[in-house]
């Protein structure tokens, strides 16, 4: 067991420094060429935070654990969500542009929609299952989300390089091949020592991706919404919430679909429709108090449906 353990924590050390070296790398590269924090903030940052969730959830499709690779996607939106998000706001009021409102947080909603209506096959008299034909709808579905931001690149304005932060392209490149490979090192460790885990103490496997595997690989995207707000950067903190909450869905449920189809828990339901509830609540929050704003009060919201939610699937499972 305290090698299972140790192991645990050693894959998660890696994921969370190969995130760190591949958003670093990414987000210099981007930078020089001029594009806006909220951009990066939905696509490089996104998806170099959201590459634990990828390498995690794709190869415990492939092992046949479709119960971690789910959880660990549906856990890490929620967790990003109310932890992330609630966290951040705490720390500073986040202020959302109006274009988040009115088209990123809406696609999002749209993802987990999307997600609960193509898992519930037994509505029409099948086992619920995440197909291949699924996978590619979602893959389809990020095609056009990528689309939209490249649109949003060609019209938005740049932004000037700032050359204190400015790290050299080579070692920018090395940045991001090291935190691949400690993602992939990382991600097989922690599917392995969450299988072992789960088997030791009779936890689902459901339980260990919702819980420990989700609130591991979302340890980049806390840490840099953090840092972003350090930094008085909250379309950085806001895009990558809201960026990685797509990927996650679109790309990382999809790829791991058309790679290995994966059944599906009707007790999964409850996780992604507290996942609606959340982006719905989120959107709400822009028109409560301050308007385009999350508040303190709102964040703290937040915060302490998480910590309801954990104590209910603790009853649950």
């Amino acid at each position: 067991m305290l090698l299972s353990i140790l192991i645990l924590g050693g894959g998660l050390l890696l994921l969370l420094k190969g995130g760190d070296w591949l958003v670093s790398g990414s987000s210099s590269i981007a930078r020089k060429y001029g594009i806006s924090e909220l951009v990066i903030g939905l696509t490089i940052v996104a998806f170099g935070t959201s590459a634990p969730e990828l390498v995690v959830s794709v190869l415990a499709a492939i092992g046949k654990h479709p119960e971690i690779a789910l959880g660990n996607v549906i856990g890490s939106n929620n967790f990003n969500l109310f932890v992330i998000l609630g966290l951040s706001g705490v720390f500073a009021p986040l202020t959302v542009q109006v274009v988040t409102i009115r088209k990123e947080i809406p696609l999002s909603l749209l993802a987990a929609v999307l997600l609960l209506v193509l898992t519930n096959d037994s509505l029409l008299g099948n086992d619920n299952m995440l197909s291949r034909l699924d996978g590619v709808i979602l893959i389809l579905m990020f095609a056009g989300f990528l689309y939209y931001v490249w649109q949003s690149m060609k019209q938005g304005a740049q932004v000037q390089v700032d050359n204190a932060e400015n790290i050299k392209t080579i070692k920018s490149v090395l940045m991001i091949v090291g935190g691949l490979a400690a993602l992939i090192v990382g991600g097989r460790f922690v599917v392995s020592s969450a299988v072992d885990l789960a088997r030791m103490f009779n936890v689902s496997e459901k339980v260990i991706g919702l819980t420990i595997v989700a609130a591991g690989t979302s340890l980049p995207e806390l840490v840099t919404s953090l840092v972003a707000m350090r930094k008085k950067s909250s379309d950085m903190a806001i895009g990558n919430v809201i960026g990685s909450n797509i990927f996650n869905i679109f790309l990382i449920l999809g790829t791991g679909a058309v790679i290995q189809p994966m059944s599906y828990s009707s007790l999964f339901n409850q996780d992604v429709l507290l996942l609606i509830f959340g982006t719905l609540l989120l959107l709400l929050a822009m028109f409560t108090g301050v308007k385009r704003r999350l508040d303190r009060w709102e964040a703290a919201i937040f915060i302490a449906i998480y910590v309801g939610y954990m104590v209910f699937i603790g009853f649950r499972n």
